[in-house]
């Protein structure tokens, strides 16, 4: 999928497509934006909007600030959260080569490869600024 620079929330899938479009219909069409949205706010889109779930709105909060504090891409952000990674500091105190079969699995699952090349001295760096970050 390429990035879409105008609208960085296109490369969502479309299991994301009821939050996706609440967010652009409210302004909220940045990561920064995004990443800033807190829990009681949430709740108040979902009761909005019935549509949407709580558990996507998080998973795209997940998604902002893994792009902007770990300076990812969004494919790569994708990536960490689906292999089960949830934030930060749960990044932070993993092993590169956990990671990495955490990855490998998820594609194997998935029956695909990442756009990314993942390799252990790319997980090591996002797994250290991870660490300087909590």
């Amino acid at each position: 999928m390429q990035m879409d620079k105008a609208n960085p929330l296109a490369f969502l899938p479309i299991n994301f497509r009821h939050e996706k479009k609440f967010l652009m219909q409210n302004g909220i069409d940045s990561w920064q934006d995004i990443r800033l949205i807190t829990d009681l706010e949430i709740n108040q889109f979902v009761q909005k909007e019935c549509l949407c779930t709580e558990s996507r709105f998080k998973k795209i909060r997940v998604i902002a600030t893994f792009i902007l504090d770990l300076n990812l891409n969004p494919h790569e952000a994708y990536l960490l959260l689906h292999s089960g990674i949830p934030s930060i500091e749960a990044l932070s105190i993993l092993n590169p080569d956990i990671l990495e079969k955490k990855i490998r699995r998820l594609e194997r699952i998935l029956n695909t490869t990442t756009q990314s090349e993942i390799n252990l001295a790319l997980l090591k760096k996002w797994i250290l600024k991870a660490k300087n970050l909590t």
